[in-house]
């Protein structure tokens, strides 16, 4: 792996918090991400079902935890299945874990072969009241029009196991997720240290009639130089008018002399993320205008950040933050502030120039686990990042910081990332 060994005793105690709020008598079963193809015998590089892995710490396909608290047998508490390597698989990819190595990395003593996980379920499964089934929630979900792993695992489940109760894993994992244990910080820390030095080659890099490829290459480089397992997301570098489509990620465009970049990119370290956004001048001074809508959006990162304390409930931060955006949509002459007084309110007009959230939960997924109804906590991980969006001035401006909430405030992970227009000119001028 491209990082070093994860302390077992991580997922030991995601694994005890995970049980203890288990109902009594019920068996919890996580399986693995499928293998994603593409054309004729080639695939998608693999990422592992992240609840799996907060609990296992096994970044490797055709891997099932099953989870059984009060079995009477005492080694079948707690059971790791794995895929066995054959002679085949040894001559095309390589080992892949064994049984003593899977146990060395999850803390399990008891490991089996994948193909056994039938026969050895059926074994303690009447012994159960009910079952504890992994899915993914999230509100922004794309596999719903595909089966997964974790589909087809529901699926044969009930279909085997019929009277039993089911019950959502998903549900107790996205109240532990959010709270990041001193461990998860380290990677995520690792994490927006990488992306931070990536920044520093796209201002050497970058001058007019580069490639946003080309800029996107440098951010490669740089997290695959230093260890990081890949991209959080795709990179977004967005020249000119394309910034001011918010998910624009073809980066094939020219960046011309005189347009702005907005560079919207993650590191993923040991599965876990960075997520930050940083616009640059192409030719290594912001023009007037630019510099206007820039400071708009880094008045709005500063004083919105400071909102993210333990206590506050995302709605009330996100209220706070459109004031902030729309207050200075009327400074830019975006906005006439009798229109703002006299707007309908569930239609409010800075939606034209800023029309997305500024914070989401940051860990294991990107856009991670958790109900945004519940209050921020300490230990918690969010971005911050308004934006303003002018395409007839073809000038889209975002900037994005990431957060570790603390008992006093929050802490800035990305810090050391310029964000002043007079650094950014002077790094790129030097």
């Amino acid at each position: 792996m491209r990082y070093d060994q994860i302390p077992n005793t991580l997922f030991i105690k995601n694994r005890n918090n995970f049980v203890s709020k288990m109902k009594s008598n019920a068996i919890a079963i996580l399986t693995s991400n499928d293998v994603k193809h593409t054309n004729a015998d080639d695939v998608m590089g693999f990422a592992q079902n992240n609840d799996l892995f907060y609990l296992c710490g096994i970044d490797q396909e055709e891997t099932i935890l099953l989870m059984f608290p009060d079995a009477y047998k005492p080694e079948n508490r707690a059971i790791l299945f794995v895929k066995e390597t054959n002679e085949q698989i040894k001559i095309w990819d390589g080992e892949k874990l064994t049984k003593s190595g899977a146990s060395q990395v999850s803390g399990i003593d008891r490991v089996e072969w994948f193909h056994d996980f039938e026969k050895l379920l059926q074994l303690i499964a009447f012994e159960a009241d009910g079952f504890y089934l992994g899915h993914n929630e999230h509100i922004k979900r794309v596999t719903h029009n595909q089966q997964t792993q974790q589909d087809r695992m529901i699926n044969w489940c009930k279909e085997k196991y019929p009277l039993h109760s089911y019950h959502r894993a998903a549900k107790i994992t996205r109240e532990l997720r959010q709270i990041k244990s001193d461990q998860e910080l380290i990677f995520i820390k690792k994490a927006a240290e990488i992306s931070i030095d990536g920044f520093y080659r796209v201002l050497k890099a970058t001058k007019p009639d580069i490639k946003e490829y080309e800029i996107e290459a440098e951010l490669t480089y740089s997290l695959t130089k230093a260890g990081g397992t890949r991209h959080a997301f795709k990179p977004i570098v967005a020249s000119g008018k394309n910034a001011c489509a918010l998910h624009y990620n073809a980066n094939d465009d020219i960046c011309d002399e005189g347009d702005m970049i907005l560079i919207d990119f993650g590191v993923c370290y040991a599965n876990y993320n960075s997520d930050t956004t940083r616009c640059i001048p192409v030719n290594g001074k912001f023009s007037e205008r630019q510099k206007e809508v820039y400071n708009a959006v880094l008045y709005c990162l500063q004083k919105g950040s400071k909102l993210l304390k333990p206590g506050v409930i995302a709605s009330d931060y996100e209220a706070e933050m459109a004031k902030l955006v729309e207050s200075q949509l009327v400074k830019l002459g975006l906005l006439k502030l009798v229109d703002v007084n006299a707007q309908d309110p569930d239609k409010p007009l800075y939606k034209k120039y800023f029309m997305h959230g500024t914070a989401h939960h940051l860990g294991l997924d990107v856009h991670d686990v958790g109900l945004y109804s519940r209050p921020l906590e300490a230990g918690m991980v969010l971005t911050c990042e308004p934006g303003i969006y002018i395409p007839e001035e073809g000038i889209g401006c975002r900037l994005e910081n990431d957060y570790l909430i603390t008992e006093n405030g929050n802490i800035n992970l990305t810090e050391a990332m310029p964000i002043e227009i007079d650094d950014i000119e002077k790094l790129m001028q030097a």
